[in-house]
């Protein structure tokens, strides 16, 4: 290739330099000058030509080459959303494309990483159909062993590129590709362990594509797969036999390369892969047993490990650590197997044994906690990968595969380290602690299950009576000594609380809360306010109350003294002491200035100020504190909501959030004296702020002020019509159309506090409201605010029954544009929007205001065509680029069909929530006799489409969306308010089915036989009860 250098080379390389270059205004000037020429033609090429000049120096290659994918993705595809003016022609891109694929082989690893990089941008827009060319030469240069720097950079190019290969391209480039692979990976001699561990990260790559594409083509993928498995299982044998070393990295990456590679093996193709993996079972314990001794050295005693915090030139991280977590995660999917498990199933209580060691807390792990609680915090709660947490992950995967046999290998595990550790404590050890608490942290990881086997009667132990043992041996050891360990006895207790006998349970909750008001390290009081939220609930108050004021007292002090994640905790632990009932009204005016003030000085924090806010709310359901409570706080807010642009950021939309809260169900009297305070300044609000969060704060205080003071509100002002025109102008301008989305979120609550509790009032307003409802529809880009407004759709609905004609009509009489009427534009969104809307109120009322609609016979509903179901495509997966070319594609049905199938899915999902779920193994092949176990827990809950369903399962099927108590996505003031909350959706849709079975059966028979078979089986169950 030649090497001449042109002018604008030259022009370029000196431009380069400068860029390097340490004075400021150098460097500026060359960035500045390199930006305008990017955009001239030919700045690609020349780059090209600067990277693939070998003469040059490494530093300025390696900046050509950078420079070149940067400009490749934003000069390269016009339609691409990184797409800056000028696109690379076609000529320069066949010069750019040729420089490249003959650099591959540079001997600069760094060089050829960018190199390869850049490949993969191009091969993004352009292959395989404009440059078909890319993988004969990749596969060429794979297959050259005399060029080994161009099987390096064919690897890292395809490794790169395997991450954007589709259905299309590996089934046809697996069998050419794999061979080569594997002899890169079988060839020790030849290729070292950077080489074959790219070779096998490109068989994961291919792999998990693969096993995406067998739930399609399970019988082409049995018969790519079969021939290669053997030879691979082989090699991954051979690899993983060796014990894992110390100080080898790249052991330690060409075995994780392996691991991920069997992950997916075991994955997507268990039922090939059984016979085989007998092979692979002995390497793979080997594996396990070795790199925990290494583990212990390098990351739980600290002693060996010099490779911490580094990278190898692909900026992989080098670590132990991360090796072990997937180790675990290959582990977790193999236990995971139904087939497979019961390879390692005669050996669970050894790995379980083994896994708790691993789960002892690191040398950094105790270095970072012991001066960062609020870290210690945020990594217990927020389980942050480690391979700690992935332990515990994996014998929650023991458990639930192993069943008995899971449970029993972890209590005889838990026993045996808890036996170990008191050795080495009796042997002067200093770090005997160490696997004390991992127990502990294993056996509190798995509480729920360990809980339900005790209560089911499936251990052979007392648990309780294991767990007593562990915490009393130590509760005598040094807390200043052993900070951790008392930390994790705390959080066991609170975890185990149930099992342990009430004596214990009252010694360790005096021992937390005396505790918490302690000279102790910080990690103690985290466990301690662990178990105070847990226990203290359940204690009692007689023998509890007289440490109350203390306790109070201490976590008040802890508030002052914490931060982010250890002042969420200390919330939590006043939030649960105060709904245990232990706040005395005499003690209110000591606790509430200083959480007020908590809440002042965080408001603009959104995670910490809701914490706050449930605190207060917790002193204002206390006996006696309400009222002493909104004295505080209303002349806090007040001059803060009158004078809102004076205020600083977030202060206004915080001020509504806390009088929302007080606005909750309040007594009449509270309700009128943030009236007098407030009520005119959140209406201001709505009117004028363009502020979002203002603005929805202000509408959910609005929609509390109706449904708290319903006709009251409009007597309090002296003038009812003022207040009703004030009401209604801050619903115009929450559905003006031109409102950004996010302004109107709550829109929905606030127009059904009108309708629910102003009825006479909003009966003359129906007709604009329903044609601004339309509009703003229209206009929506939030799925939440569609949902919320379709809502409003359905409770007019009922508001009409019987006369649901009216209702249709209105919205006939309402033009839209595109459609024949609002009607036909309002059912076409609903019906597509249903199954999205979220909240068991928001389901009943929709669902319930279809099966009205449809009930009604309206001739205009048979006009009417609808999104049907979406068309599966039999092009395989779906990649960026074909779904350009084919987006989505939908049938389209009459809006009958279509209400009488969404009401059909809502059965079926009644009866599945009563079922529950089916357990993810069912995707697995499935033996005869699961069938009949699957069979008979059918017939059992009476759930047969067969034959009449029992009386038990209907109940069962009513409760269903009746139990919401816990619903995350109810709005409390509308389920509470509204006597249609009261409808049992089973028995209405029972009822509905009879009824329109019967009154209906010409146009039920016609709609039925369109049905889906699983929909029409749900309809027949109900119908012939």
């Amino acid at each position: 290739m030649s090497t001449t250098v042109d002018q604008d080379q030259q022009w370029l390389v000196k431009c380069l330099s400068a860029t390097l270059d340490p004075n400021q205004e150098v460097r500026s000037f060359a960035e500045a000058s390199l930006n305008q020429a990017s955009r001239q033609p030919g700045f690609g090429a020349a780059l090209s030509k600067v990277a693939a000049n070998r003469e040059l120096s490494y530093g300025l290659r390696q900046l050509a080459a950078v420079l070149l994918k940067h400009f490749i993705k934003k000069h390269w595809q016009e339609d691409d959303e990184s797409f800056e003016h000028p696109v690379v022609s076609s000529e320069e891109k066949e010069v750019i494309r040729g420089l490249l694929l003959l650099s591959l082989d540079d001997s600069h690893r760094k060089i050829c990483t960018a190199i390869s990089m850049a490949v993969a941008s191009i091969a993004i827009y352009d292959w395989p159909e404009d440059w078909p060319d890319l993988l004969p030469i990749l596969l060429k240069l794979i297959t050259d062993q005399t060029n080994r720097n161009g099987v390096h950079g064919a690897l890292r190019c395809l490794a790169f590129l395997s991450g954007d290969l589709d259905d299309t391209i590996v089934p046809k480039l697996v069998p050419i590709l794999f061979p080569s692979l594997h002899t890169i990976v079988s060839s020790p001699q030849t290729y070292d362990k950077y080489l074959r561990t790219k070779a096998l990260s490109i068989v994961y790559s291919c792999t998990s594509m693969l096993g995406v594409m067998s739930g399609v083509y399970k019988l082409e993928m049995h018969a790519l797969m079969v021939p290669m498995l053997k030879p691979w299982m082989d090699q991954f044998s051979g690899i993983l036999e060796h014990p894992v070393q110390p100080e080898d990295p790249d052991d330690w990456g060409i075995k994780m390369e392996v691991l991920k590679c069997l992950n997916q093996f075991v994955q997507n193709f268990s039922s090939l892969t059984e016979n085989e993996f007998m092979v692979v079972m002995g390497p793979l314990w080997q594996t396990f047993v070795s790199s925990l001794s290494v583990y212990v050295r390098s990351s739980i005693e600290g002693t060996e490990n010099p490779y911490a915090g580094r990278y190898d030139s692909d900026g992989a991280e080098k670590s132990i650590d991360s090796f072990v977590v997937q180790l675990f995660e290959c582990l977790l999917t193999i236990v995971g197997s139904v087939k497979l498990v019961k390879v390692v199933a005669s050996n669970v209580r050894e790995l379980v044994y083994h896994t708790i060691a691993f789960l002892q807390m690191t040398e950094q792990q105790v270095h970072t906690w012991s001066v960062d609680a609020n870290q210690f915090v945020a990594d217990e709660d927020d389980s942050t990968y480690s391979c700690r947490v992935s332990g515990a992950l994996f014998l929650e995967e023991v458990v639930t595969s192993c069943g008995r046999d899971g449970i029993d290998a972890i209590i005889d595990a838990a026993s045996k380290r808890f036996n170990e550790s008191q050795q080495e404590k009796a042997a002067g050890s200093v770090v005997w602690w160490r696997m004390r608490e991992a127990t502990l942290y294993a056996l509190a990881s798995l509480s729920e299950q360990l809980l339900e086997a005790e209560a089911s009667g499936l251990l052979r132990v007392s648990l309780g009576k294991l767990l007593e043992q562990m915490i009393n041996e130590d509760i005598g050891s040094g807390v200043h000594q052993y900070p951790f360990l008392y930390a994790r006895i705390f959080a066991s207790v609170a975890k185990f609380s149930s099992l342990i006998s009430p004596g214990v349970l009252d010694h360790f909750l005096y021992a937390a809360i005396t505790t918490i008001g302690m000279d102790v390290p910080p990690p103690v009081k985290v466990g301690a306010c662990q178990a105070v939220s847990q226990i203290l609930p359940e204690a009692n108050k007689g023998i509890i109350q007289p440490q109350m004021m203390g306790l109070f007292s201490s976590l008040t002090d802890l508030l002052h003294q914490a931060s982010d994640e250890t002042l969420h905790l200390i919330l939590e632990t006043l939030q649960a002491v105060i709904k245990a009932g232990f706040l005395m009204a005499s003690m209110e005016p000591i606790l509430s200035p200083v959480i007020l003030n908590m809440w002042a000085l965080h408001v603009s924090d959104p995670f910490i100020s809701i914490d706050v806010i449930e605190v207060l709310e917790a002193i204002k359901c206390s006996p006696g504190c309400i009222h002493p409570l909104t004295s505080r706080i209303l002349p806090y807010i007040g001059p803060i909501l009158n004078q809102p642009q004076q205020q600083p950021d977030g202060l206004v939309a915080g001020s509504l959030d806390l009088l929302s809260m007080l606005l909750k169900n309040a007594p009449s009297d509270v309700i009128k004296a943030a009236y007098d305070v407030c009520f005119d300044a959140v209406i201001r609000i709505i009117l004028q702020s363009d502020d979002h969060s203002e603005m929805q704060n202000a509408t959910e205080c609005l929609a509390s002020f109706i449904s708290g003071a319903r006709q009251e509100v409009l007597a309090w002002g002296g003038d009812s019509g003022f207040t009703m025109r004030s009401l209604l102008d801050a619903a115009s301008r929450l559905l003006d159309p031109d409102m950004e989305s996010s302004g109107s979120l709550f829109v929905g609550t606030y127009i059904l506090q009108l309708i629910l509790h102003l009825p006479s009032q909003m009966a003359q307003h129906i007709q604009d409201l329903v044609a601004a409802l339309v509009r703003r529809l229209r206009s929506a880009q939030i799925a939440g605010l569609r949902n919320s407004l379709l809502l409003i759709f359905a409770r007019l609905a009922h508001v009409s029954s019987p006369n649901v004609e009216q209702f249709i009509n209105l919205l006939i009489s309402i033009p839209a544009e595109g459609y024949d009427n609002s009607f036909a534009y309002v059912m076409s969104e609903w019906t597509k929007q249903h199954e999205e809307i979220l909240g068991a109120y928001a389901i009943k009322i929709t669902t319930s205001a279809l099966a009205l609609l449809l009930s009604s016979r309206h001739p205009e509903l048979a006009k009417i065509n609808v999104q049907g179901h979406l068309i599966k495509s039999d092009t395989g997966i779906i990649t960026r680029s074909k779904a350009k070319l084919a987006p989505d594609q939908w049938t389209v049905v009459p809006l009958p069909a279509k209400i009488l199938a969404l009401l059909a899915d809502a059965l079926i999902e009644i009866q599945e929530q009563v079922l529950g779920d089916d357990d993810e193994d069912s995707w697995e092949e499935v033996h005869e006799g699961d069938v009949e176990s699957g069979k008979e827990l059918l017939y059992s809950s009476g759930a047969t489409s067969f034959g009449r369903p029992t009386y038990e399962h209907l109940e069962a099927m009513a409760k269903v969306y009746n139990e919401n108590e816990d619903d995350d996505y109810e709005d409390d003031t509308l389920s509470a308010s509204d006597p249609l909350n009261e409808i049992n959706l089973a028995n209405y849709l029972g009822d509905f089915f009879r009824k329109f079975s019967q009154t209906n059966r010409q146009l039920f028979d016609n709609l039925f036989q369109g049905l889906m078979p699983a929909q029409q089986n749900a309809i027949k169950m109900v119908i012939n009860c």
